[in-house]
């Protein structure tokens, strides 16, 4: 009985100290990525990142952890995709088309100007993982521009509306001439248009419009729109745009950070960016539907759509620089076409094959008589 009892307690102390030993063990190997965005704390994009440093943290039980850092927290925020680079930060959330600066294939990335050959932010994503996307995407950071990054697509901030103005626009002459703040590929473009367009930061734009010194605006639309307080200035919101009728984001990793992690956080990172895309994006929309319903039931916004032949006009200088780019830049060219032929087999098959939005919205909802 007592050599009994002295066994069950060796065998009680053997699994407590293995338990032990294994809790320390996986206390060791937890680890805890930054992760710097560009944006305000107070943007939906950094809702999106802490949700997906959520995920990731569930689906490794805790072992690989995401610290959500808002643009500034570590370096200025369109410093980040360098700072990833260079392991200052271990990964960079952003969207490409911010590095139009280093090469105008970073636009093509983002899906952006319009939806790329027509395509919205899943057709995208088609192209991405089954097109041979993603491969186009790495060769672009990492031989095109030598930077030590992996990206993936995170997150569809779009569609975003054309904009905020203080008169109404009838048409392309009414457009021209306006002082309207516009960064990147979509200032060029518009700026080709005729309008005057300046470039200044998201957190510039408000005291501008409150002093005059520019006439419209673009930011992303609905609740973002809000949260900066464009509707406290200007009365005439204008959509649908197609300078980013259907844009994505991306998450860029230090590669060698990447290399690093065990392949099941590798795995549990992948799944939770898919998530994020999704869930993130439903959420979005709900949120664009309050604030665009409390723009003109509390603060008097006029909400007009957009003049078909301004839009139409962007898609034909959008058309005419990519044609340009394209005998210039061999790698541009590479990319562009390898999306445009993609797009040629699912753009009209989805046309064909689904009911237009706005068919069954129109039967349900009719729109009202401006």
């Amino acid at each position: 009985m007592r050599y009994t009892s002295f066994v069950a307690a060796a065998l009680v102390a053997t699994a407590t100290a293995t338990l032990g030993l294994a809790g320390a063990a996986h206390a060791q190997q937890a680890r805890t990525l930054k992760v710097q965005s560009a944006v305000p704390p107070s943007s939906t994009a950094q809702d999106a990142l802490k949700f997906f440093a959520e995920r990731v943290d569930k689906l490794t039980a805790g072992q690989l952890k995401i610290e959500a850092l808002p643009g500034g927290a570590i370096v200025p925020p369109f410093e980040i995709l360098d700072a990833a680079h260079k392991k200052v930060i271990d990964g960079a959330w952003g969207i490409s088309y911010w590095w139009f600066g280093k090469s105008k294939t970073a636009t093509l990335f983002a899906n952006t100007p319009a939806g790329i050959a027509g395509m919205d932010q899943v057709d995208f994503l088609g192209w991405v993982y089954e097109g041979g996307g993603l491969d186009l995407w790495n060769e672009f950071y990492q031989k095109e521009l030598k930077l030590n990054l992996v990206a993936f697509p995170s997150m569809p901030p779009s569609p975003q509306a054309m904009g905020w103005f203080k008169r109404p626009i009838k048409d392309l002459a009414d457009f021209r001439g306006m002082k309207c703040r516009q960064t990147g590929i979509v200032a060029e473009l518009y700026s080709k248009m005729g309008m005057a367009v300046v470039n200044m930061p998201g957190g510039e734009i408000l005291p501008a419009a409150e002093r005059g010194t520019i006439d419209c605006a673009e930011w992303v639309g609905g609740v973002e729109d809000q949260r900066l307080g464009l509707h406290t200035v200007w009365k005439f919101h204008y959509t649908p745009g197609m300078h980013e009728s259907a844009s994505v984001a991306e998450m860029a990793f230090n590669k060698d950070v990447w290399d690093s992690l065990p392949e099941q956080n590798r795995e549990a990172i992948k799944s939770a960016l898919s998530e994020t895309f999704l869930r993130w994006w439903a959420s979005y929309q709900r949120q664009n539907a309050d604030a665009i319903a409390e723009f003109a039931d509390k603060h008097s916004v006029k909400l007009l759509t957009t003049p078909p032949e301004i839009n139409q006009a962007f898609l034909k200088t959008w058309d005419e620089f990519a044609a340009a780019e394209s005998a210039k830049s061999p790698f541009f060219k590479k990319v562009y076409d390898s999306q445009k032929a993609y797009a040629a087999k699912v753009v009209p098959a989805k046309r064909f094959m689904f009911p237009p939005y706005a068919f069954q919205a129109d039967y349900y909802y009719p729109p009202k008589e401006k």
